[in-house]
């Protein structure tokens, strides 16, 4: 009988270092620490650049005076209303791209059909700049809140459709056999395979689509617009008030962050069954 050798690994070893795994899972409190740590370093950097004189508050005010800014938009009002204008503006325009783009993506990742007759005109249409149709956009629908919606629908609505059909084509071939081999209708498979399955990425696009529309609600309110956080960011520049332009920057972040952190707090409630069978 051979003799068995044990090797000890290079993490065994009296000594050694252990090798962080590729991917490797940490703790809430670890990841919590380490996000809130970035943000930190960078107020801090931010701080020491500015409060050294080492840069003119013309081109990058102090946090203190932007606190200050802060203070004065929460108490003249200002900041809610705009706030207020944005978010119902970036429901309003999302929504709509959000409803119209699910069933054409789905359509386009099931048919081959819809896909050959549909995704080459998406595809044109999405590399065009949605800033070109800033003008055309004032003219077809004039400068109220429909114009703005329609800027937030052009930015998303094109990426959402890619999105969802690809996500609609990873779900396993052999899930829909299977779905035809117990006698499902194609109605049935699509509800309760296709969807199912794919449900957890559609979720995943438009998290991400989400994100991009808080950009394009800057350039919804940077024409013909009178309140809003984009219209006081064009505002702050005509009168080189830089700490209100990094004012509504930082809170147009801020509103993206929690709306991407709802959407995953929501999704891992939702979509359990996605992360028990990883």
């Amino acid at each position: 009988m051979a003799n068995s050798v044990l090797v000890a690994s290079p993490q065994s070893l009296p000594g050694s270092r252990r090798r962080r795994r590729v991917g490797e899972k940490i703790s809430r409190r670890t990841y919590a620490i380490s996000s809130i740590g970035t943000f930190v370093v960078l107020f801090a950097l931010w701080a020491l650049v500015t409060l050294s004189g080492f840069v003119s508050p013309l081109f990058l005010p102090s946090p203190v005076a932007v606190a200050e800014r802060l203070v004065t938009q929460i108490q003249n009002g200002q900041l809610a209303s705009d706030a207020a204008t944005s978010v119902y503006r970036i429901g309003a325009g999302f929504l709509l791209a959000t409803v119209a783009a699910i069933p054409i993506g789905i359509g386009i990742g099931t048919s081959r059909r819809i896909e050959a007759a549909l995704e080459p005109l998406v595809d044109f249409v999405r590399y065009m700049p949605v800033v070109a149709f800033v003008p055309l956009t004032i003219l077809w629908v004039g400068i109220g809140d429909g114009q703005k919606f329609l800027i937030i629908f052009l930015g998303t609505f094109f990426q959402q459709v890619l999105l969802i059909a690809d996500a609609v084509r990873q779900v396993p071939r052999p899930l829909i056999d299977l779905g035809e081999t117990l006698g499902l209708s194609n109605a049935q498979i699509l509800r309760r395979i296709v969807l199912r399955s794919a449900a957890p990425r559609i979720w995943d696009a438009l998290r991400i689509t989400l994100g991009w529309a808080w950009t394009w609600l800057v350039v919804a309110e940077l024409v013909a617009a009178t309140s809003g956080l984009g219209y006081r960011i064009t505002l702050g520049q005509r009168y080189f008030q830089t700490d209100t332009i990094i004012l509504y920057v930082i809170i147009l972040g801020i509103f993206g962050l929690i709306t991407d952190q709802v959407m995953r707090f929501i999704g891992r409630r939702v979509f359990r069954y996605e992360r028990i069978s990883r």
